[in-house]
């Protein structure tokens, strides 16, 4: 019987750009979009790339570093992330700040309804948008 090779999951690579997306995030403390983000690299000296600052923000997501949301305006946005289990977002729609949530409100109704519905092994997304006291603080 010939050798059978298994294929391995590609190991990413951990660069400067990797190391300097990754720095920024934990730096902004909040949600931002790739481009805001390569913006800011940008004006702080870096020569990194916009489809670089996609690509690191994408494999920090999949890997769990990253939580990654769809913005009200439809646009994926990325924060750091340090915790690995699941959890709901309040955030601002104004400067991005975030609070962590834990909903057990949530899953139980997400497991309810699936369950009146046959449906088992429920997954869901579940993030609020407002306007923090800062925010509305600076508006008024």
């Amino acid at each position: 019987m010939p050798d059978q090779q298994v294929a391995r999951p590609k190991m990413k690579r951990n660069t400067w750009q990797k190391e300097a997306v990754r720095a920024a995030l934990v730096e902004h403390r909040g949600f931002v979009s790739a481009r805001e983000l390569h913006e800011r690299l940008c004006a702080n000296g870096s020569t990194i790339g916009l489809a670089t600052v996609y690509r690191a923000v994408s494999d920090l997501a999949e890997s769990g570093e990253a939580d990654v949301i769809v913005s009200p305006e439809g646009e994926n946005i990325f924060r750091f992330c340090g915790t690995h289990h699941h959890h709901h977002h309040l955030i601002c729609r104004s400067c991005g700040a975030t609070r962590e949530l834990k909903a057990s409100v949530v899953e139980d109704w997400a497991s309810t309804v699936g369950a009146e519905h046959g449906f088992v092994e429920i997954d869901h997304v579940v993030d609020l948008f407002g306007l923090c006291e800062k925010c509305q603080a600076a508006r008024a």
